[in-house]
């Protein structure tokens, strides 16, 4: 039996692992669940970044590229959340990095994953308008290498049926408090920009909620 049941997510006792928790968004995510009534554990390169955090945080030192430090991360977790980020110039991990996450999660039986990617990612099903359909082939020309891995790490993600994932798409990321304004859509990309702790809300939320399982939504403020 899998630890956590699709459409029933109790806040009581579950765990949160938190892949790039010290990154623009990640850094809010861990505060946002403690708020909800989770226990987190995040895994950091170095821990130096997390000076004033939470005692409440589990923390793992360890990199996301290590198979071993993916599944002492996991151990006893009942949700994944995936914020991982490169710096630019870097050559792109996103796939591999997701489909070792996705393998360990299988291995001991952990079924909700929520992971983060840019609005640039096109779909099938999408219906950008024209801006937004430019912004993507801007994002193609000049990022080819990042496009073509996140188009990679959606195909792997989409192949785990028996994992309740969703991948949330993002829009410009800005350094802002919650505005609880998010607006959704399953097609395109509904505005320009969100703000960091915005973004960490909705993670969260996604946690109890089955609304967006197997899904890609986009979301903006």
């Amino acid at each position: 039996m899998r630890n956590v049941n699709r459409g029933v997510f109790m806040t009581n006792n579950h765990k949160i692992a938190i892949i790039g928790g010290t990154g623009k968004v990640g850094r809010h995510i861990a505060a946002a669940a403690l708020r909800k009534g989770y226990q987190v554990r995040m895994l950091v390169r170095s821990p130096r970044k997390l000076d004033g955090q939470d005692g409440r945080i589990e923390i793992l030192q360890g990199t996301a590229e290590n198979k071993d430090h993916i599944r002492q991360l996991l151990q006893d977790c009942h949700i994944v959340v995936n914020v991982f980020g490169q710096p630019p110039g870097e050559i792109p991990q996103y796939s591999s990095v997701t489909g070792m996450v996705l393998e360990v999660m299988n291995e001991l039986e952990i079924s909700r994953y929520i992971g983060v990617t840019g609005g640039s990612l096109t779909l099938e099903g999408d219906r950008k308008r024209f801006m937004n359909k430019i912004g993507a082939l801007l994002f193609r020309i000049f990022f080819p290498a990042m496009i073509k891995d996140k188009q990679k790490e959606a195909a792997i993600i989409q192949q785990y049926c028996n994992i309740e994932w969703t991948l949330i798409r993002l829009p410009f990321v800005v350094e802002g408090a919650e505005s609880g304004g998010i607006k959704e859509n399953l097609t395109d990309m509904p505005g320009l920009k969100i703000s960091n702790q915005d973004i960490a809300s909705f993670i969260v939320r996604q946690a109890a909620e089955a609304k967006y399982i197997h899904k890609t939504p986009f979301i903006a403020t």
